[in-house]
This record gives C-alpha cells, sequence and structure tokens, in this order.
C-alpha cells in the first residue's frame, strides 16, 4: 500500500548486502545506485531506497517505528529473515511464526538492519 519508503544508512555498502540478500530472499532484484547515490530496490511497483542522510548527520532508525513488507508465502518470510540474519541483521521479537490478529493468521517474522531500522516479513497463513 506505500509508493516507496526512505530510510538512513551510514554504511551504504553494509546496507547493500543485508538488503541484496534479504530482498533477493522475498523475490527481488539487486539494488541499483541512483543519480543522487541512493540504494534503490523496486518490486511491484513500490520502492525502497536506502540513503545517506541529506542533513549530514548520522543515521539513526525511528524508535517504535516498523516496515510491513508483504510477502507471497510464510517460506518466504522465513527466507528473508534467514537472509537477513545471515547478512548482518539480528533477529528480534517472537520467533518467526503464527500470530493471531484482527486480519487473520499471519506468519510474521521481525529483524533489525545493520543500522537498527525494524523491518516485518508478514504473509498469510493458512
Amino acid at each position: 500500500m506505500f509508493s516507496h519508503i526512505v530510510v538512513g544508512s551510514n554504511d551504504l555498502e553494509r546496507s547493500r548486502r543485508f538488503y541484496d540478500a534479504t530482498f533477493g530472499a522475498a523475490g527481488a532484484a539487486p539494488g541499483t545506485i541512483d543519480a543522487k547515490g541512493r540504494l534503490v530496490y523496486s518490486k511491484d511497483g513500490a520502492r525502497f531506497l536506502i540513503t545517506k542522510p541529506i542533513d549530514g548527520m548520522a543515521a539513526s532508525h525511528a524508535n517504535g517505528g516498523t516496515i510491513g513488507l508483504k510477502m507471497e508465502s510464510p517460506e518466504m518470510v522465513k527466507a528473508w529473515h534467514d537472509a537477513g540474519v545471515a547478512s548482518g541483521g539480528k533477529s528480534i521479537e517472537s520467533p518467526p511464526g503464527i500470530r493471531e490478529s484482527a486480519a487473520g493468521k499471519l506468519y510474521l517474522a521481525y529483524l533489525r538492519d545493520p543500522d537498527g531500522n525494524k523491518l516485518c516479513g508478514r504473509a498469510v497463513a493458512s
């Protein structure tokens, strides 16, 4: 439901390794660098960008913020999570698995990327 999300990073090459692995596990192509020096991922009409902050200050994550990423299956969420842990991310909260919610049964997994941004992989569970 989003058009684009931008997160900050203090090390774009470290971010490239992490996001190439996690987004690759979720079916996206490796990132590219645009004319402004941002690392860009595109899939299904949406874009996810990683950049050094334009104000010149250090990048930091949003306390209380979560970026939810819709995936095709619980297996894809698990592969995304495992790729993230293997590529410098940190598994957080409960282990990947089914959670009951107002939206029904969802398979969820949570990671922090190498800069501390909180990500959630989500798929409908049967």
